[in-house]
Parts: structure tokens; sequence; C-alpha cells
């Protein structure tokens, strides 16, 4: 059996210990998930830390720098399954530098605030993540 790709996420708040808000990014790649959302990271690279990935990604797909808080402990291996193949790795974030825009494999980005998390249509993966953010609150 083969090791299932790595992939992160950035739960991007506006506060790191008692988040209000939470970006959201409608993805356009690739087809089977366009018009879904997400929270925004992507595959990491061979070679490449998780941390560094996670960076480099936000930075391609949104044009920002930000800052990480604590690692979203997921249910299998400490890690949130997704499909087939895929397990995601996700961090509290708070941007730092730049505005958030959709750039690279996304069309839209919104800022959910108190009592919104739930109000767009989440990608199957993304949800277990967002209620237990939720829940921690």
């Amino acid at each position: 059996m083969t090791e299932p790709q790595l992939v992160v996420g950035a739960a991007i708040v506006d506060d790191l210990t008692s988040p209000n808000t939470l970006l959201a990014a409608r993805r356009t790649e690739p087809p089977r998930l366009a018009g879904g959302w997400e929270l925004p990271g992507g595959k990491v690279e061979p070679g490449e830390a998780p941390v560094d990935a996670l960076h480099r990604e936000i930075a391609e797909e949104l044009g920002v720098k930000i800052e990480l808080g604590e690692e979203l402990v997921g249910p299998v291996d400490a890690m949130w399954p997704m499909a087939s193949g895929y397990r995601m790795r996700v961090w509290l974030a708070r941007v730092t530098d730049g505005v958030p825009a959709p750039i690279e494999d996304h069309d839209d980005v919104r800022v959910l605030g108190p009592g919104e998390w739930l109000d767009v249509s989440w990608l199957p993966a993304d949800i277990p993540i967002v209620r237990a953010l939720l829940n921690r609150h």
C-alpha cells in the first residue's frame, strides 16, 4: 500500500486564539471540485516540509503571507481524510501581509463572519474540519 498524498490547508481566521471569521475559497479546478468552497492550500511536493508547502500554496493561491497557529489534529493518524489516496493537515493561520484574492485555482474568496461558517457549499473533505473549528469555541 502506498503512502497517501499529503495535502496542507489553512483555516485563515482573524485571530489565532479566538477566531470570529473564517476565509473560504471557491475552487475552479479540477472540474469535479469546481464551485465548491474549501480551506485554501494544496499538495506537499516531494522533499518539501508541510509548513513550507502551506506558506507556498497560500502565496500562490491568495497572494498573501500568513502566520501559523496551532495545527488542527484530524481523526486519522492526526490527519483529515480526503478522497481516496489523500490526507490533509490543517493549521489555523492569520494573514500578516496582503489582502487575500483568488489568483490560482479559485475564482472567489469570502470571509465568513460569526454564524456564517457553514453558509457556503464546502467540499465534503472540508466539512468536518469546519465543524471541528466551530466546536472549539
